[in-house]
């Protein structure tokens, strides 16, 4: 049987984005279909709209907490509170395992420009650092 790590790095080697990836993945369980979890989570990937902030793994991640932990009161302090610091401690991982979130620094190079999304296809960079990514934020979210 496969595990939900591979399957989010099979997501993203079929087509969809890092986030799509993470989010299409673990967000089947917990309540939401796959064409909606895909269709939320379109625009984060490339650190979102390939503005290459915040890893699009990262941000497919941060949305399984807030989709299984986020509040839904607007006076709840509690679900507030702990979806936060989950995502803290799956961002500290992260940055434990690959130094920074941002993907312009993950990847290097720069994926708005020809010059950089040539060199990021050559070098093989979306199956290397996003595929590595990808693994380590479906990791924390296990963990969490």
């Amino acid at each position: 049987m496969e595990s939900k790590i591979e399957k989010a790095v099979d997501a993203f080697i079929e087509g969809f984005n890092c986030a799509q990836a993470i989010f299409s993945t673990y967000g089947t369980e917990l309540g939401i279909d796959r064409d909606t979890a895909l269709k939320i989570s379109s625009g984060f990937g490339g650190g979102i709209a390939r503005m290459q902030e915040t890893c699009g793994a990262l941000t497919g991640a941060y949305m399984v907490v807030g989709l299984k932990y986020g509040k839904t009161l607007a006076d709840d302090k509690v679900s507030h509170e702990k979806t936060y610091k989950i995502i803290n401690e799956i961002t500290s991982g992260f940055k434990e395992w690959n130094k920074t979130t941002l993907c312009k620094e993950l990847l290097g190079h720069d994926l708005n420009t020809d010059e950089g999304r040539l060199f990021i296809q050559e070098n093989g960079l979306f199956n290397t650092v996003c595929i590595k990514c990808i693994r380590d934020a479906a990791r924390l979210v296990e963990e969490f």
